[in-house]
């Protein structure tokens, strides 16, 4: 089974002195990195800029303060570091093109919400075990106040941050799933790939199916080893859905109750139409998923239990 594949997005806000370190850290201005063994000096030269710094950190961050017109004191947070990655499996195989396109796109997501004149760097790290990219910003709001917290200051606000870059991201990448934080918002998505896994059992399924009904004497040999063999996929691969499912109850049971919310209301707009549509195409997948891995049908069980029998009466 594919291993899950996440979008990941993270946030640190910094005050004073450790601007610097950040920096030297993410521009790569040390000659040794003994806190972090990872970074592989001699492929340092791979890492590159989406947006080059013009300026070192703290100045840059001082400059669009006092241009602003902010007030500040000693513990304001003046710089604000996105970190942009991927679970390693999302890597494997892609090219350096592919690869940067891949932040290219994460950058967009960032400028749709956050000026991007704030940003003070953007860099990607391909000298270390995954990639991944530092992009530092100001935190200015669109009215000029420096404001951390109004940006990405709680835990509503960081759930908003991951929902929305998910949603971005899964546009061009459609095996990603959301971040690791989903477990805050009571596993709210339904990860895509576990849609393309119950396509798979369905698939499987189909063909038990047509292989029981083609079983005479003179094929039952050969349609015994060929049900054998799909069995020994199919009904693991239906436990470990099952495993899965019930992770996501909870996902269930709120599109169930959005959907009969939807539908309550009298006056529909454009939007809350367009919501219903999609609420409802969704609840029937899930619908479909949840019949492919509750309802395995008896005849394949019954076979799968017959030769398991024989296989260990025979040992």
């Amino acid at each position: 089974m594919q291993k899950p594949q996440y979008a990941i997005l993270r946030f640190a806000k910094y005050k004073g002195p450790e601007i610097g370190q950040i920096e030297a850290h993410n521009e790569r201005k040390k000659e040794k990195y003994a806190s972090n063994p990872d970074v592989d000096v001699s492929r340092s030269h791979l890492n590159y800029h989406l947006v080059q710094p013009e300026r070192k950190y703290r100045a840059e961050a001082e400059k669009q303060i006092a241009e602003a017109g902010c007030r500040t004191r000693k513990d304001s947070v003046r710089v604000v570091e996105a970190l942009v990655t991927a679970s390693p499996e999302f890597f494997k195989g892609k090219k350096r093109a592919e690869i940067r396109t891949f932040f290219e796109e994460a950058v967009r997501f960032i400028t749709k919400h956050q000026d991007k004149s704030t940003i003070i760097s953007a860099v990607v790290h391909m000298d270390e075990k995954t990639p991944h990219m530092h992009l530092s910003f100001v935190p200015l709001t669109p009215d000029k106040r420096l404001s951390a917290k109004d940006i990405v200051g709680n835990k509503k606000k960081l759930t908003w941050w991951q929902d929305s870059f998910w949603k971005h991201m899964v546009r061009k990448y459609p095996d990603l799933e959301r971040g690791e934080s989903a477990s805050e918002t009571g596993r709210t998505h339904i990860p895509p790939r576990l849609f393309k896994e119950a396509t798979h059992l369905n698939r499987q399924r189909d063909m038990l199916m047509k292989l029981l009904g083609e079983v005479n004497p003179l094929n039952a040999k050969k349609k015994s080893a060929e049900i054998e063999a799909l069995l020994e996929q199919y009904i693991p691969g239906v436990e470990r859905m099952q495993t899965q499912m019930r992770k996501y109850d909870a996902a269930y049971k709120a599109l169930q109750a959005e959907n009969t919310g939807l539908k309550k209301q009298v006056n529909s707009s454009k939007e809350s139409i367009k919501r219903q549509l999609e609420v409802s195409q969704q609840l029937q997948e899930l619908e479909e998923l949840r019949r492919t891995v509750d309802h395995i049908p008896p005849e394949i069980l019954q076979a799968y239990q017959s030769e398991h029998h024989t296989k260990q009466f025979e040992r």
